[in-house]
């Protein structure tokens, strides 16, 4: 079992940055890759972007590339989240999840994942 519970989120103008964290608890966290997913009012989840168990890999949705960057620290078993240059089109409610390594497929731009987060709010004003 992994439990996630992120933080970071909050109220921010348009241009800003914003920097989530979501920090596991339980087993092996170097075992799972972690990725960021999205939720607007009204619409589905969508993936934000991924990083691989060992933070050596990262993709990312075209919407958020070279804006958004995902990173890791295994010793402190969190990952982040780091949002640049925020648009009022990227409020949502972020949440993030692990997908175990040994697991089929790719982590990247998949829904796939094993354990879920509760998610945080970001709302960004125009």
């Amino acid at each position: 079992q992994v439990q996630l519970v992120e933080s970071g989120g909050g109220l921010v103008q348009a241009g800003t940055s914003l920097r989530l964290s979501c920090a596991a608890s339980g087993r092996a966290f170097g075992a799972y890759h972690m990725g960021w997913f999205r939720q607007a009012p009204g619409r589905e989840r969508e993936f934000v972007g991924g990083i691989g168990w060992s933070g050596g890999s990262t993709c990312y949705a075209d919407s958020v590339e070279g804006r958004f960057t995902i990173s890791r620290d295994n010793d402190k078993n969190t990952v982040y989240l780091q949002m640049n240059s925020l648009k009022p089109e990227d409020t949502a409610v972020y949440t993030c999840a692990a997908r175990h390594l040994m697991k089929s497929g790719t982590y990247c731009l998949s829904r796939e994942y094993d354990y879920w987060g509760q998610g945080t709010q970001v709302t960004v004003s125009s």
